[in-house]
């Protein structure tokens, strides 16, 4: 087997090793990095412009976490590049960038018959399986977990072709020039990127890559909020000025606009309606029918929305959403259900049989995305093939998806990823994109499909409501010797992946919520060194289609086991700070967290009526761990809960960029906010109660407090941040609630119980 310069180079794409990658991946898979005739293209991830620009490839979907700065500024740094000289070009779909950690994380979900031979992202197979099915994801915080070694190994890479192109000028060795600020130094030589690159690209790379002695790394105490950046967020000139296109921002010659109306939840057909009634409206053009739906397209948004409102599209539905009904099959499930054990650690049939010290009963409800863009897809349907402009965070999902819908082949849909003003993983799913693929196919013309806020809680796929029962043995001290968390819950999870991946439709895909579900659970395991413990799920078959959003399993796990763990230790009489901390013998970082964010916060103690709350927690994914302790300080007014002040210390490894981090934390405490107070609906015949995004109860600006976030230091992998804040905060705002008022409010959104 010849070992060419451009197949070692794509050898080093997706994950580690040059030569490994290069056995595992067939030579088929074309660049999906191309150029003009003055670029220079190195791999999948690097492109070198004559003018010495650098554009770097990111395969995930940028949707405000900052992922189109962080995989360009790991590249940036091992090159040598000049940041100011440093560009972001979305990828497309592509076997090169599988996603292999998520991928293991997830085998249960998109390889369900055998996820064993996927679990490993490391082995060959799971590689090769990872490839074949095009697993490009972006979920979970797993974007630098896939991509950093690879895009370093890259332009350690590249660096050393620039340095022998430049060596080759001056006729010294390679090794003893250097790449920085975009040019190559050698004693007083220096030449820029942009003059080496074609040269450079006629060399054969070295077998290893040359990496920097240390990965990229920031110290956050260099750099304050508003302080001076080394690597400014390469998307923020353009969303400050607007320029920065998304998914609805999209315009094609010719193109028309669509609005449309699903069925209830539940078994819906469409039904009768009256196309007469729209018949007047000026720029009305027609009405595509699907199974379930009904949309109308016009010149126009406004009028295609106006027009079904005038129609009144009916639709007969069976077996609808109701969150009576809901409640009822969680309420017998977690009553009289068999259970899955999820966890078992000491003796717990001895010591978790009877006899608890404390049981409290605990809940959360649906919960909603709420994300400032609601899903839009553009589609153009010419000759057999396809094109799609949307965010998605599974596009070739998304590809064999509409593929499999419009009978056509997979090669023939070409998908353009477009950037998203938000997600929070509403856009793993990717319906919108088979709706607007059928109605620009029926109407041939290219169309732009947008959902209006009511049609995106319908269509919607909301976080699984669930119930816990939290129950602890303690000694008469009030020592915890034994704890045991029973919920009721779907297998959500496990019903997303086979409507994602396994092609089901929201219907068949409810048939998966029958079994036990180990990422529906992962969020329950208390970080606390407890001698005998027990979690089990008992899986509860509800009529409401469930899916991922930010935070997920570990967004009711936090919550059920902080505010438990916090009524231990009132029953104990106990300060809360001190009670968590004789039970973090096995995590000093997390318990460094709790004392430096009680020192941050001024703790008092949590004494009553001084309105402070504290939480803790843990994420732990693919040997990344990240942890966090939050302090709110919150009280009752008369609009209801008033959060006054946040303070958090989060424990990330090593931080590649301090001021997203900061972003991104910061940002989920106010994300978690919104799901602690609202940002949740109740259903009546299939259909969701709240419709408005006004009526979520989410936080104003004039709501956010004030949030201080300091960072310990660290050197081990890399923790993403973005689901950190979001989970912590609920509990510590419950916390906080019953120290200001003396009430106890077991259920997501809190007040939900005076509602």
């Amino acid at each position: 087997m010849d070992v060419t310069r451009r197949g070692v180079l794509i050898g080093a794409l997706a994950g580690g090793g040059l030569a490994l990658g290069y056995v595992l991946r067939p030579r088929t898979y074309p660049l999906p990095l191309e150029g003009g005739a003055d670029d220079t293209s190195f791999d999948a991830w690097i492109r070198i412009g004559g003018d010495g620009m650098v554009t770097v490839a990111v395969p995930d979907l940028e949707m405000g976490q900052g992922v189109t700065t962080l995989i360009p500024q790991i590249v940036a740094k091992e090159l040598g590049a000049d940041w100011r000289m440093v560009a972001v070009e979305p990828a497309p779909p592509s076997p090169l960038y599988a996603n292999l950690p998520l991928a293991a994380r997830w085998a249960d979900m998109w390889l369900p018959t055998m996820p064993g031979l996927a679990a490993d992202p490391d082995s060959m197979l799971a590689r090769r399986l990872a490839e074949n099915e095009g697993f490009v994801v972006a979920a979970d915080g797993m974007s630098v977990a896939a991509y950093e070694a690879s895009a370093r190994a890259a332009a350690a890479t590249v660096r050393a072709l620039l340095c022998m192109a430049a060596a080759d000028r001056w006729d010294v060795r390679w090794e003893e020039c250097e790449a920085q600020q975009g040019v190559v130094l050698h004693g007083k030589h220096r030449l820029g990127f942009g003059e080496l690159a074609q040269e450079a690209a006629g060399f054969d790379p070295p077998s290893v890559p040359p990496l920097r002695a240390g990965a990229m790394a920031e110290d956050p105490a260099r750099f304050p909020p508003g302080g001076k950046l080394d690597y400014p967020r390469l998307d923020l000139p353009a969303k400050a000025s607007g320029s920065w296109n998304f998914a609805g921002d999209v315009r094609l010659p010719g193109m028309v606009f669509a609005a449309i109306r699903h069925g209830p939840i539940g078994d819906s057909t469409l039904g009768s309606f009256d196309p007469k009634a729209a018949k007047g409206l000026p720029g009305m053009l027609g009405l595509v029918k699907g199974k379930r739906w009904l949309a109308a397209v016009a010149q126009d948004w406004w009028t295609a929305e106006r027009a079904l409102a005038d129609i009144k599209p009916g639709f007969r539905t069976a077996s609808a959403a109701d969150s009576g009904r809901i409640e009822e099959v969680l309420d017998k499930a977690l009553r009289t259900g068999i259970a899955e054990v999820f966890l078992d650690a000491g003796d717990p049939d001895e010591f978790l049989s009877s006899d608890f010290s404390l049981a409290r009963r605990y809940g959360v409800a649906p919960a909603l995305h709420a994300q400032l863009e609601t899903a839009s897809a553009t589609a153009r349907f010419t000759d057999g093939k396809l094109e799609l402009w949307l965010a998605c965070q599974a596009p070739e999902a998304a590809r064999r998806g509409v593929a499999d819908a419009l009978g056509m082949s997979r090669r023939d849909v070409v998908i353009y990823p477009m950037p998203a003003g938000g997600s929070f993983d509403r856009l793993l799913e990717y319906d919108h994109a088979i709706e607007a693929a059928l109605i620009a196919r029926e109407t041939g013309k290219p169309v732009q499909l947008t959902g209006s806020r009511w049609q995106e809680h319908v269509a919607g796929k909301p976080r699984t409501p669930v119930s816990a029962v939290m129950a602890a043995r303690t000694s008469a001290q009030g020592d915890l010797i034994g704890w045991k968390a029973r919920l009721a819950l779907p297998a959500t999870a496990r019903e997303f992946g086979a409507r994602t991946f396994g092609g089901k439709s929201a219907r068949g895909a409810l048939a998966q919520g029958s079994g036990a579900d180990m990422l529906a659970m992962e969020g329950t395991v208390p970080p606390y060194a407890i001698e005998h413990m027990r979690i089990e799920q008992v899986p509860a078959a509800i009529n409401l289609p469930t899916g991922r959003l930010r935070g997920n399993a570990h967004g009711y796990g936090a919550f059920f086991t902080e505010c438990f763990i916090d009524e231990l230790a009132r029953k104990a009489k106990r300060e809360p700070l001190g009670y968590r901390m004789a039970l973090l013998g096995n995590d000093l970082r997390l318990a460094a967290c709790l004392q430096r964010v009680a020192a941050l916060a001024q703790w008092g103690g949590g004494a009553d009526s001084s309105g402070q709350g504290l939480a803790c927690h843990r994420i732990e994914r693919m040997g990344r761990t990240g942890r966090i302790a939050v302090i709110v300080t919150a009280r009752r007014d008369e609009s209801g809960v008033k959060v006054d002040r946040i303070s958090a210390v989060a424990d990330l490894g090593r931080v590649i960029n301090a001021d997203i981090a900061r972003q991104q934390i910061e940002g989920g405490l106010i994300f978690g906010m919104g799901l602690a107070l609202g940002c949740s609906t109740a259903y009546a015949q299939g259909l969701p109660m709240t419709g408005r995004l006004g009526a979520l109860g989410l936080p104003l600006l004039a709501d956010c407090p004030e949030i201080e976030v300091e960072f310990m230091s660290g050197d081990a992998d890399p923790a993403d941040p973005g689901e950190l804040g979001v989970v912590a905060v609920a509990p510590a705002i419950a916390n906080a609630l019953y120290s200001a008022t003396g009430l106890r409010f077991r259920r997501l959104p809190l007040l939900a119980e005076e509602l």
